[in-house]
């Protein structure tokens, strides 16, 4: 979470608050969750594929760089909990 986003990744689903916009999406309704750092290393960026084909995307900024790390980590065990196939 930063200022301005956040990705939750729960029982749930996934959902991305960009600017106070929220966008939710069910596992049912995902096809796949990626995630990655961006390339200069200050930020977490995250992708739903949903069933229907389309991306959505969200970045959330990482202050110090070292929060990332331990968001990869948590991302990694949350997504194998919740998604083991995807």
């Amino acid at each position: 979470m930063d200022k301005h986003s956040s990705v939750l990744v729960d029982a749930s689903g996934v959902a991305f608050d960009m600017y106070g916009t929220v966008v939710d999406f069910s596992w049912p309704e995902i096809r796949s969750v990626h995630y990655k750092a961006r390339p200069d290393g200050k930020a977490l960026m995250v992708a739903v594929v949903h069933v229907d084909g389309r991306v959505y995307e969200a970045m959330v900024n990482a202050k110090p760089r070292e929060v990332l790390h331990g968001w990869f980590a948590q991302l990694a065990w949350v997504l194998g909990y919740y998604r083991p196939a995807g």
